[in-house]
């Protein structure tokens, strides 16, 4: 794993009010690294992810994505420079088959969405790309199937391969394994972790289960009450008498 931060959170906070939601938060991901943000219910996870994707501005403080201050752009604007987000509440078009889905994400991601018709070689470049998109995701014997009809797991894997068609540098997860079952979350954990070794690709998660934390971070950020309780390996995290205080104590 590189050195060179993809994401740089500089001391940002978020008032909804006179409720501090993420209260001075600073968050620093290399090139690769696979983080995984943890904490209790209310800890702040959530509204710190959306500040990260642009979906809130945040009170004070900076974020810094690929070397380029991004604090005031539009979530739409931050996808255009390369960030992908899921989201804990899947988000996907159900009436639609796999291909359709990832189809409408490859064509906003090579700029075709208001385009009346593409040529013979757009067509066919657009074509290999989402069934690239859908083999990686271990989709590519349900692309046919309406993703309404899919199993949760195969309909979050759905969402990420929607996600991977807008190539993204940076790809935020949210719960990933929100509502599975143990096979569920085995293979979403599996796929995470195909697409971190195999593309080399930055993640940054949230997520509740921790067996999946500690099987995939690289390090691990931890909140509590919005503000930032600790940051390290996940060795350091388990040892760590104020995590296991606020949080993991708390799960046993």
């Amino acid at each position: 794993m590189s050195e060179q931060p993809v994401l740089h959170v500089d001391n940002v906070s978020k008032r909804f009010g006179s409720l501090v939601a993420v209260r001075d938060v600073s968050l620093t991901v290399g090139k690769g690294e696979l983080r995984a943000v943890i904490g209790p219910n209310g800890a702040g996870k959530t509204t710190f992810f959306n500040l990260i994707s642009g979906f809130f501005p945040p009170s004070a403080g900076k974020i810094i994505f690929d070397d380029r201050d991004v604090t005031r752009l539009s979530a739409q604007q931050r996808v255009k420079l390369g960030m992908g987000r899921t989201f804990q509440i899947t988000e996907i078009f159900p009436e639609l088959s796999v291909f359709e889905n990832v189809r409408v994400a490859t064509e906003v991601a090579n700029g075709y969405g208001l385009r009346p018709w593409l040529s013979k070689t757009e067509s066919a470049d657009l074509r290999r790309r989402i069934d690239e998109v859908i083999a990686m995701t271990g989709l590519s014997a349900r692309a046919d199937r309406l993703v309404g009809e899919l199993a949760h797991g195969d309909q979050r894997a759905a969402e990420i391969a929607m996600a991977l068609a807008l190539r993204p540098h940076l790809l935020l997860l949210d719960e990933p394994t929100a509502g599975m079952g143990d096979q569920e979350t085995y293979e979403i954990t599996q796929l995470i972790r195909k697409l971190h070794k195999d593309s080399n690709l930055t993640i940054v998660l949230i997520e509740h289960d921790m067996r999946v934390v500690f099987h995939l971070a690289d390090r691990i950020t931890v909140l509590d009450q919005g503000k930032l309780l600790a940051q390290g390996t996940p060795q350091e995290i388990a040892a760590n008498e104020a995590v296991q205080a606020a949080y993991l104590g708390k799960a046993a």
